[in-house]
């Protein structure tokens, strides 16, 4: 994968949109969601949107492509939920591999539809997305007992490696760890990665994308940013970035701050603004890529995009803000003997 450290020496690359926000636009049903496979299945699955690499691939192929069109260059598989463990609220925990081949297989598609329409192909990635759990190895859910674990690391490293192995067999260009808010859970699927990547002799670069809560500057299970960076860059990383939770105004002093301290490139996919009232999200494509691109002239970022509430219009307002700017320079850090 030399292809895409090239492709970030030369320009600001751009990473998709929402997912959630494309697939709730399209306002499907119970039935829609079953297909025909799961159409006598015991418990509703409405919501249920990685299903629908299963159920409804096209859906999913077309998201992506309207992505691509857009002017993204790393697209993000649609398996923010694709865990055995995340899978278990639907009763389907047996087919998280099957949703990760599925979901990579769409992307691909994506790719290979979109590249069909130029005579040289376009150089495009597919990310595979891996998302935080519903469960967490930090925090108690137990308020009465602040030492209970709901789960346990090795757990979370079977599941995580169950959801590599088939992002991977899928065909995925990178795997992407993202909207942490737990880094002991991103521990545990740095360990399944590594892991995998060991035992199967194949490997991937991988990304790092962590959360933000609030403005305290901290991540859900308590750690200052910094504190973050430092305990995931043993994975080495081809970037460590934020997303979610904050919009792009919000963001911009932690994406300051990190492009200060990483070694690595550096990402930034935020909101379209904080959600309104009643959750949705009103910031407006030029509104959004007009904060990025004030980042991207800083200096502070290698990969921009959007995550909650963003489409592709704000992926294109993105793209082409960012176009014509160099890149942020990776800095030269000292080393502590």
């Amino acid at each position: 994968m030399a292809n895409i450290y090239n492709e970030l020496e030369k320009k600001i690359l751009v990473i998709d949109g929402a997912m959630g926000t494309m697939i709730q636009r399209r306002k499907l049903t119970e039935e829609d969601y079953r297909g025909e496979r799961f159409k006598d299945w015991k418990i509703d699955v409405k919501g249920n949107n990685d299903l629908l690499n299963i159920t409804q691939p096209h859906i999913i192929t077309a998201i992506h492509k309207e992505y691509l069109e857009a002017g993204a260059d790393i697209i993000e598989t649609n398996t923010f939920s694709s865990t055995s463990i995340a899978m278990a609220d639907y009763e389907m925990q047996d087919l998280a591999y099957e949703l990760n081949v599925a979901a990579a297989k769409c992307a691909r598609k994506a790719i290979e539809e979109y590249n069909s329409q130029f005579p040289i192909p376009n150089l495009k990635f597919v990310a595979g997305a891996i998302g935080p759990l519903n469960k967490t190895l930090s925090l108690s859910p137990d308020v009465n007992n602040p030492g209970f674990r709901a789960i346990s690391f090795d757990e979370v490293v079977a599941a995580y490696y169950e959801q590599i192995s088939g992002l991977v067999d899928g065909g995925v260009d990178l795997l992407l760890i993202e909207t942490i808010f737990d880094t002991l859970n991103a521990k545990a699927a740095i360990f399944s990665c590594k892991k995998y990547f060991k035992e199967t002799g194949k490997s991937l670069p991988i990304m790092i994308s962590g959360t933000i809560t609030d403005a305290s500057g901290r991540t859900l299970s308590g750690q200052t940013l910094e504190a973050f960076y430092v305990s995931v860059s043993h994975a080495k990383p081809l970037s460590v970035g934020l997303n979610c939770a904050l919009g792009a105004q919000e963001m911009r002093q932690h994406i300051e701050e990190l492009s200060q301290i990483a070694s690595c490139y550096t990402s930034a996919y935020p909101n379209a603004g904080l959600p309104n009232a009643m959750g949705e999200y009103d910031e407006e494509p030029h509104q959004t890529a007009h904060f990025i691109e004030e980042w991207a002239k800083e200096g502070f970022v290698n990969i921009v995009g959007g995550c909650c509430g963003t489409t592709p219009p704000h992926i294109k307002h993105i793209a082409d803000a960012v176009r014509n700017i160099v890149p942020r320079i990776k800095p030269i850090l000292e080393v502590s003997l």
